[in-house]
């Protein structure tokens, strides 16, 4: 997720288009592009208020690369410089020592276009920033990464059904993805119905394929999974309103909302969601669509872990693994942030 100040109040007056990760260096076990995987090496940069970088928080934590990666979180309202450090003491990362995250994109690249995204890899040993393909970096650390994955991670990426998973994950990037900011940032009607019509066609197609099986390709939980999760947690906080996806709700679409739930109260996944940063983000930042910056009060969150049954359709969330371990307590999402 991108911007600066400027380009927020834009927002909803021009056609959206995402801008492609202008950095796309890749850190590889064999370091064939120059950035061998090196545990404490590389410091992760995230918002999670944001769904790309909510990505690599879920596969990190599932993974089980806390001590290789470390993790800056930065504050879901940004400023005229984009993302900074101000949830920090004296608003300063405590490993990069900078204060935004602008700042590392710059000893990089100088006047570097597509605005400063997360998530970021920055490499600790000379602040530069290395990576912002956020269509790439989960995909890396399921399998570049594995070296350094915890006893018992599960597979994300299997080898075998991979061409599957590409298939699913472009369908749910184009059409729900993405496919919720066209809708939100259309600059007129007929943009906008179209957008809005082609996510709730393909969420009911993906309603259809979950209603038989519980993950959305093979028996566990993949790539896929994380990709549509970090669509389906926002949806009613902040796309239904927010973003005028509004045809319904998650939470009446039995299937979906079930399906949400089970993911949710996986451990690595709703662990690691702040719905206090994802409002607060979404209705404060995006001036052009919400000049008031009011923070709506609702939905009511509870139903997050309520019981969904979807272990009836059998699977295993981990196929031969386990799941993570408590979540460290530098990393906890804090009390007003969860349901």
């Amino acid at each position: 997720m991108a911007g600066r100040d400027d380009g927020n109040s834009a927002y909803g007056h021009k056609a959206f288009e995402r801008s492609k990760s202008h950095f796309a260096d890749r850190i590889t076990a064999d370091g064939r592009d120059g950035r061998p995987v090196e545990a404490g090496r590389y410091r992760l940069v995230v918002s999670r208020a944001c769904p790309w970088a909510s990505r690599a928080v879920i596969s990190r934590r599932l993974l089980g690369l806390e001590d290789a990666l470390s993790m800056a979180i930065a504050d879901p309202i940004q400023d005229d410089r984009s993302w900074r450090f101000t949830l920090d003491p004296d608003g300063r990362d405590p490993v990069l020592g900078i204060r935004f995250l602008a700042e590392a994109y710059d000893r990089r690249e100088q006047d570097h276009p597509g605005g400063v995204s997360v998530p970021a890899i920055v490499d600790v040993t000379d602040g530069r920033l290395v990576t912002n393909d956020y269509q790439r970096i989960t995909l890396d650390l399921a399998t570049e990464w594995s070296a350094l994955h915890r006893k018992g991670a599960p597979d994300l990426y299997p080898e075998p059904l991979r061409d599957e998973i590409d298939a699913v994950m472009a369908e749910v990037y184009e059409d729900v993805n993405n496919g919720v900011y066209r809708a939100g940032f259309a600059p007129g009607q007929d943009e906008y119905e179209g957008a809005c019509a082609a996510v709730f066609r393909r969420l009911e197609l993906l309603a259809s394929r979950l209603a038989r099986r519980r993950y959305l390709v093979g028996d566990t939980i993949t790539e896929a999974d994380i990709r549509l999760f970090t669509t389906l947690v926002r949806f009613d906080a902040v796309y239904h309103g927010h973003f005028k996806c509004n045809r319904w709700k998650l939470t009446e679409n039995d299937v979906l909302w079930a399906y949400a739930r089970d993911l949710f109260q996986t451990p690595g996944f709703g662990d690691t969601v702040d719905f206090d940063h994802i409002k607060r983000h979404y209705y404060q930042v995006h001036t052009g669509i919400n000049p008031t910056r009011i923070v709506p009060l609702g939905p009511d969150l509870s139903g997050w872990l309520s019981a969904h049954h979807r272990e009836r359709l059998g699977g295993r969330p981990f196929g031969d693994g386990t799941p993570p371990g408590p979540v460290r307590p530098d990393e906890e999402v804090p009390p007003r942030g969860r349901p």
